[in-house]
C-alpha cells in the first residue's frame, strides 16, 4: 500500500528536466536576438511599425512572456489529467483542421487555408496538431500496451486515424505539417513496441508514399528541386534559398554582427521562412 501511494505521488507531483529547461531557455535567447537582428531593416522602413526598429523585438519578448505564463500555469496541472484528456483533444484539433477547410472561417494566406480568425489573432490548427498527435499516440501505446505488437489490433487503427489527419492537412494544404506529425506518430509506436516486421514495412512504404505524395503535386516537387538546386532558378523558386547560401558565405562562422546582414534586404518574410540564413 505504501509503495503504491508513494509511486502515485512521484508521478503525479510536478517535475521537470532541468538540463532540458536550460536549453530551451537559450534557445528562445538566440532566437530573440535573431528576430530584432533580421527585422531592424524592415521595422525602420515601415509605417506599420511607426519606424521603430524596436518593435519585432518588443512584441516578441510580450508573446515569450505571455508563454511562460500559460506554460506555468499548465505545469501546475497532474500529468495524468493530460493522458486523460488526450483522446479529447485530439479529436477537437481534428474538428478545427475540418472548420478551416471551410470558406469564410478558414483564413487563406500565400495559397494555403491553414488558418482561422479570431479578432485579434490568427491560429493555425496543424500546429496544435502536433502536440495532441504527441500526446495522444502516447496515450495510446499506453492503453494497447498489450496489443500494440498486433498489426490489426495495435498498428492499424493509429495508422488509419493519422491517415485521416493527413489527408485533412494535405486538403489546406500542409505537408511539412504531416510529415512532422507522421514522424511522431511513428516515432512514438516504435517506443511502444510494434512488431519488428511492421517496422520493417514501415521503412519500405513510407519512402514510397512520401515520394508519391511529392511528385504529385507539380508543387511540391518544384519546391523539392528548388531545395536540391536553387541556382537552377534563383529568381523563382531557389530565390530564398540561394540568398540564404549568400548569407551563409558573407557570415562565415562568426557573422557579420546584428544589424548588419546585407541579405535582409532581399530577403522576404525572413522571420519565418529564412531566420535560419539571417542568423549566419
Amino acid at each position: 500500500m505504501i509503495d503504491k501511494f508513494s509511486n502515485k505521488s512521484t508521478i503525479d507531483k510536478p517535475s521537470f528536466d532541468q538540463g532540458l529547461f536550460w536549453v530551451s531557455l537559450i534557445l528562445i535567447a538566440i532566437g530573440l536576438i535573431m528576430v530584432y537582428s533580421s527585422s531592424i531593416s524592415f521595422a525602420e522602413s515601415s509605417k506599420l511599425t511607426k519606424h521603430q526598429n524596436y518593435f519585432f523585438l518588443v512584441r516578441q519578448s510580450i508573446y515569450i512572456s505571455l508563454g511562460f505564463i500559460v506554460g506555468f500555469i499548465i505545469f501546475q496541472i497532474p500529468i495524468r489529467w493530460w493522458q486523460k484528456m488526450s483522446p479529447y483533444l485530439f479529436m477537437a484539433g481534428m474538428v478545427s483542421l475540418i472548420l478551416v477547410l471551410i470558406p469564410g472561417i478558414g483564413h487563406v494566406v500565400n495559397g494555403s487555408r491553414r488558418w482561422i480568425s479570431l479578432f485579434v489573432l490568427n491560429i493555425q490548427p496543424s500546429e496544435f496538431m502536433k502536440l495532441f498527435t504527441a500526446m495522444y499516440a502516447s496515450d495510446y501505446v499506453l492503453r494497447k500496451s498489450k496489443e500494440i505488437g498486433s498489426f490489426l489490433k495495435g498498428f492499424l487503427p493509429m495508422a488509419s486515424v493519422i491517415m485521416l489527419l493527413g489527408a485533412l492537412l494535405l486538403l489546406e494544404p500542409d505537408f511539412g505539417a504531416f510529415a512532422v506529425i507522421l514522424v511522431i506518430a511513428m516515432c512514438t509506436l516504435i517506443l511502444g513496441g510494434i512488431d519488428k516486421k511492421i517496422l520493417m514495412g514501415l521503412t519500405i512504404v513510407a519512402p514510397i508514399g512520401m515520394a508519391a505524395l511529392i511528385y504529385s503535386s507539380d508543387y511540391r516537387y518544384q519546391r523539392l528541386i528548388g531545395f536540391f538546386n536553387p541556382w537552377a532558378d534563383p529568381y523563382g523558386k531557389g530565390y530564398q534559398l540561394s540568398h540564404a547560401l549568400i548569407a551563409f558565405g558573407r557570415g562565415e562562422f562568426f557573422g557579420v554582427g546584428l544589424g548588419g546582414s546585407v541579405e535582409n534586404y532581399f530577403t522576404y518574410q525572413k522571420l519565418t521562412l529564412i531566420l535560419f540564413g539571417c542568423i549566419s
